[in-house]
């Protein structure tokens, strides 16, 4: 008797979304919803309460709590009779994520993802978690006897549950209510690089304890803080921290990109997932700290990030996707690990010893399964020395070992890409690639950049000007929030200080303009997470410190600053100043949770530099006086270039510059300029004098 193959599981609602997160969870028993009126009104509607589960397409413990718990059927099965249940991913809701996030972390003293959240049908929250396995395990409740339990408060005791979840609601929305703000005191710069300072790892490099994530925004301040007070201690925290974790698992050593964050001190075991903001935040650390340090070796980081990203993340549109898993082949780290016969097998037993002891690989192993995390403990020089060779040697065979390495890796089953593109992350990346071109001089990195651009501006973009957060497959969808304005129109500036085609700060000017209709708080200054007619919330929040990405304000108020001195529009510059006001009780007595308050406010405080090229772009005068400018560290600073194309009325600095002749430079402080000079090495020298005539 023949039997038909079984049938697929019914897609449930989520099958019409662009996320790849919630279109993992289409074909689970579990009745889920995206966020949307609909399934609020169906709570209101059969008074049930709401289970909101947040995560995202790259996190492990999402699609371990899926495995165990929504393709159960008996859970699924008490998730459907007793809740509403709404599955949301957080980077294309980050307004929904950071509500209750917040409800989370003050029920139960932290946060993350998977966050599991309950809520009354008017979107209270009354109980929350992370990670629930389905049964007691862990020390932590199972998730079949959290829904019961839950189930029979609602339904025997409701008016504490609605009690419960009207307190949390007034606590959340109260926090946007407090006046953070205060006067600009510089003295926070000190405060800021003393917090770092304090908190350095000496040895491994990095802040605290394991786990360690990158803390790319702390490096930048720790850079600007060593070139400001000359701090031994800072230069060395920043620069230590890189070294250690490009030399570290974090890094792939293989692939180049970066990992989530480190599960040990000593960055050699991460959590595998790699985000595109991750490394469109790293990429400027490293291409600063080789500013700043001269150090081949920062560059080549920087470099292998932007290659990554070129290779591995850019969709078909030219925008960049958002991440890649840790998991494949339902382990994680599977792809990226290797057993010491592994590379004995691949690069013959000469070779692989040599790799083996460069890479920290061992025969007992130090990750699961006998397997280990490619990392470089030993410097080159002692690597060398114990393989008996010159150092230049060893760093042939090794690059020739990571060739064949990665060559042998690409026909593993490679981890899962989440390809919808997010207008804040791709601000970033766009940011990323057109600074990396400016100071590796490679034209790929700026075309990549444009191409983000004009697909963001282009097919990201609502008919009234105004962004989409998301888009994939052809669909643009959800209005923008503070962020991906913030990111963009700072991907935008250093598009124009790349090409100087003035159509960028066109755009990145009209984007400022919605920021200010739109986000801006009209009685205490700063900026809104949502904009004045975005969905009703249970809270409208300003968040101001840096979390996993910099703080969107914080963004902005340096997009600000820069804006006010390439275009000399002093309301860009006094609406900066009203933002950092906003924030500045909080900065100081936080510094160390507002890195990128302080790169805005280092900008402010250096005074920054107004540099003017006349000349045609790509003339060999012009370009030798661009390279000393993008050679040199010098953080605060504006560049222009008076071209053809200039448009005086948009940049005045570029008036009455003059593009005919030999080039020149032009170095200015607050409009008060140096003599000009065609010499780069006496460009080189007024950028590291600052004295003005």
């Amino acid at each position: 008797m023949k039997h038909d193959a079984p049938s697929a599981p019914r897609a449930n609602r989520l099958a019409n979304e662009t996320s790849p997160y919630l279109l993992q969870h289409a074909h689970n028993p579990v009745d889920w919803h995206p966020w949307g009126p609909e399934a609020l009104e169906r709570a209101r509607r059969d008074s049930k309460p709401i289970f909101l589960s947040v995560g995202y397409s790259a996190c492990h413990w999402c699609h371990v709590m899926e495995r165990e718990s929504f393709e159960d059927a008996s859970i699924a099965a008490l998730m459907n009779e007793h809740f509403v249940n709404v599955k949301v991913d957080r980077e294309e809701r980050p307004d929904v994520d950071e509500i209750y996030m917040k409800a989370v972390q003050a029920m139960t003293g932290s946060g993350g993802w998977p966050m599991s959240v309950f809520l009354t049908p008017e979107l209270e929250p009354f109980y929350g978690g992370t990670y629930f396995p389905p049964r007691g395990a862990y020390g932590r409740p199972g998730f079949a006897d959290v829904l019961a339990s839950l189930a029979r408060a609602w339904r025997e005791d409701r008016e504490r549950v609605v009690q419960l979840g009207q307190r949390m609601r007034e606590r959340i929305a109260a926090e946007g209510r407090v006046d953070t703000g205060g006067a600009i005191d510089p003295g926070v710069l000190d405060a800021s690089q003393a917090a770092l300072e304090e908190s350095f790892d000496p040895v491994w490099g990095g802040f605290g304890n394991a786990p360690k994530f990158p803390h790319a925004t702390d490096l930048r301040a720790l850079l600007r803080h060593a070139r400001r007070t000359g701090s031994e201690t800072a230069r060395h925290a920043a620069l230590h921290t890189l070294d250690r974790m490009a030399r570290g698992g974090l890094q792939d050593q293989l692939g180049g990109g970066f990992h989530r964050y480190s599960v040990d001190e000593q960055w050699r075991v991460p959590h595998f997932e790699k985000m595109l903001y991750d490394n469109a935040l790293l990429v400027p650390a490293y291409l600063e700290a080789f500013l700043f340090a001269k150090d081949e070796r920062f560059a080549r980081t920087a470099r292998a990030t932007c290659e990554w990203m070129l290779r591995e993340m850019r969709t078909p549109e030219g925008g960049f996707a958002s991440s890649q898993d840790a998991d494949s082949e339902g382990e994680e780290g599977r792809f990226f690990v290797w057993t010491a016969e592994e590379l004995r097998s691949v690069l013959g037993p000469k070779l692989g010893a040599w790799a083996c002891d460069g890479f920290g690989v061992t025969d007992e192993g130090h990750f699961e399964h006998g397997k280990s995390v490619l990392w470089r403990d030993a410097t080159l020089d002692e690597a060398a020395k114990r393989a008996g060779v010159a150092p230049a040697e060893f760093e042939r065979a090794m690059e020739d070992a990571r060739a064949r390495l990665l060559a042998a890796r690409s026909k593993r089953v490679a981890p899962g890409t989440d390809d919808k593109v997010l207008a804040a992350w791709n601000g970033m990346a766009i940011s990323a690639l057109a600074q990396a071109h400016q100071v590796l001089d490679e034209p790929r990195y700026l075309d990549a950049a444009r191409g983000a651009a004009r697909y963001v501006l282009a097919s990201m973009r609502q008919p009234d000007g105004r962004l989409f957060a998301t888009a994939r497959g052809g669909r643009a969808h959800l209005n923008a929030y503070l962020d991906d304005y913030a990111f963009v129109i700072q991907g935008l500036i250093d598009l124009y200080e790349s090409d100087f085609d003035p159509c960028w700060l066109r755009d990145a000017l009209e984007l400022e303009r919605i920021v200010a209709e739109r986000f801006e708080d009209a009685e205490h200054g700063g900026f809104f997470t949502t904009g004045h007619d975005h969905e009703a919330l249970i809270a409208r929040l300003k968040s101001p410190h840096d979390g996993a990405l910099p703080a969107g304000n914080a963004v902005q108020a340096l997009n600000l600053l820069r804006l006010a001195e390439l275009t000399g529009r002093v309301e860009l510059a006094e609406r900066a100043a009203r933002t950092l006001r906003a924030f500045a009780g909080l900065t100081h007595r936080y510094p160390a949770a507002f890195s990128q308050l302080v790169l805005a406010l280092d900008f402010l405080a250096t005074q920054p530099r107004e540099v003017v090229l006349s000349g045609a772009l790509e003339a060999r005068d012009t370009q030798l006086l661009l390279r000393a400018v993008r050679t040199t560290f010098e953080p605060a600073r504006v560049v222009a270039l008076a071209d053809e194309r200039s448009d005086a009325e948009l940049t005045p600095l570029v008036r009455d510059r003059g593009a005919q002749g030999p080039a020149r430079a032009f170095v200015c402080r607050d409009y008060a300029c140096q003599r000009p000079t065609d010499d780069p090495a006496v460009l080189r020298q007024q950028l590291a004098d600052g004295a003005t005539a």
